[in-house]
This record gives structure tokens, C-alpha cells and sequence, in this order.
């Protein structure tokens, strides 16, 4: 019964808002331009469907491939610093360095040594240092966390460092890093909106294009619909890397999903 009411209770307190949002605004009068009612932003997404959708695609798409190409480079970088502290030192605090840097304030840079007619790689790139940091911080801990027990039992069975790597402080490692990733992967999409701010107008189509045009005209309605679409966006690809872990972890750490 309480499994149900978990899934209930927050889609009945969501209508409820939405009604109370809906009657406040029909109360209140106030103007479209200002707050549109739900109904009105339900019916922009109606009329403007396809512009919106078209954008939502390409605003996953950039945040999927940025997450991916994230995501291989920090585990493949963690798994060198589990083999060089030299490089370790050497190259981890040139990632802290991108990972504290605003990248509203590097975006103008990059969209300019990319060239405003390859905006979609500005956008990416961009998307991709945004999204790097945590999959690389969460990794980087999962494999240094390794129990020392357990390190001296390979070594006592004579373990090569591959081995050790393979089959002990990745599997070791794999909650940290679907950890990391259920980070990056929201930071991703946040990533690829700023950039697509940052990109200005007509060099990008998308959702952040959609709300720039949409507050440019006053079309308050279709900017809250383009909103909407990027929460949905959001709790999706969120949903997603946590079945993900949830398959992985069942395999390598039965307690984990417990």
C-alpha cells in the first residue's frame, strides 16, 4: 500500500498545484503576457508541437552524445590516475581548473575558435566539459576505495595490474561511478541549455533557442511549454542512468540495490 501512495501522492499533489495555478490565474486576471494559466501553455504545446519537439530532439541529442564522449574520457582518465600518480597530480587539477570555471564565461571563446557556423560543436564541446568533472571526481574515489584486503589477497594470488583493474576496482568502483554519471548526465543537459543560450539567436535550434524567441515575442505560453519539455527532458534521461544502475548494480553488488 505505502509503494503505491509513493507513486500517487506526488501526482496528486502535482494536479492540485495545477488546478490552484490555473484558478489564481482566471481569479486574479492576470495577463497572458504575464503568467499564462496551464490550460494556455497545454495549448501552445498543442499548436506548436512540432517546432518545440523538433528542438526537444536536438537538445537531446547533443546532451546524449556530450554525456557519452563525457563520460569515456573521465573513466578512461581515472583509470590512468589508478595507474600513474604522476599523472595523477599532473592532470587532476587541470580538471578541477574546467570544472570551477563558469562556462558562460568560456562559451564566447569556444564559439569563437569553433566558428559561429559550427555552433552545434561549440554547444557540444561545451556540454562536454560541463558534464566531465563528476563521472572523473566519482570515479577517480570509487577506485582509490578499494579495501586493502583486498589488494593484498590479489597480490598474494599474484594478480597482474590488469587483473587488479579488471576484476577488482572497476566492479569496486561501479556504484561511484553510475553515481557520478546520475550527476553528469543532469549537468549535461544544463550544459547544452547555457551553451545554446550563450550561442545567440538563429545558431541554434534548440529548446533554449525556442525560449529566447518565445521571450523575444512575449509568447509567454509557448516559452513555459519549451520549459516543460526540458524538466521532462531532464527527469527522463535522470530515470534512465538510474535503471541503468539499477541493472548494473544487481550484477555486481546485490546489497547495493537493496
Amino acid at each position: 500500500m505505502i509503494r503505491y501512495l509513493s507513486y500517487i501522492a506526488p501526482l496528486l499533489t502535482f494536479v492540485i498545484l495545477l488546478i490552484l495555478w490555473e484558478f489564481l490565474v482566471i481569479l486574479n486576471k492576470i495577463p497572458l503576457y504575464i503568467l499564462p494559466a496551464p490550460s494556455d501553455i497545454f495549448s501552445s504545446l498543442l499548436v506548436n508541437y512540432k517546432d518545440l519537439f523538433s528542438s526537444a530532439f536536438v537538445t537531446l541529442r547533443i546532451t546524449i552524445i556530450a554525456f557519452a564522449i563525457a563520460s569515456f574520457l573521465a573513466i578512461s582518465l581515472a583509470i590512468l590516475f589508478s595507474q600513474s600518480k604522476l599523472i595523477e597530480l599532473s592532470l587532476y587539477p587541470i580538471a578541477v581548473i574546467f570544472q570551477v570555471t563558469p562556462v558562460v564565461a568560456i562559451a564566447p571563446l569556444i564559439l569563437i575558435w569553433v566558428g559561429f557556423d559550427n555552433a552545434e560543436y561549440a554547444i557540444l564541446i561545451l556540454a562536454t566539459i560541463v558534464a566531465f568533472f563528476p563521472v572523473l571526481a566519482n570515479t577517480n574515489l570509487g577506485i582509490k576505495s578499494v579495501n586493502n584486503n583486498l589488494h593484498e589477497l590479489f597480490s598474494l594470488y599474484g594478480a597482474s595490474r590488469f587483473q587488479r583493474l579488471i576484476k577488482l576496482q572497476i566492479p569496486f568502483a561501479l556504484p561511484f561511478i553510475l553515481t557520478g554519471m546520475k550527476t553528469s548526465i543532469g549537468l549535461s543537459l544544463i550544459g547544452t541549455v547555457v551553451a545554446e543560450f550563450v550561442a545567440g539567436s538563429g545558431t541554434s535550434t534548440g529548446l533554449a533557442w525556442r525560449i529566447i524567441e518565445a521571450g523575444n515575442r512575449l509568447d509567454i505560453a509557448k516559452l513555459f511549454a519549451a520549459l516543460i519539455l526540458l524538466v521532462i527532458l531532464g527527469i527522463f534521461l535522470f530515470l534512465l542512468i538510474s535503471y541503468i544502475e539499477k541493472i548494473v548494480l544487481k550484477k555486481w553488488h546485490d546489497n547495493s540495490i537493496r
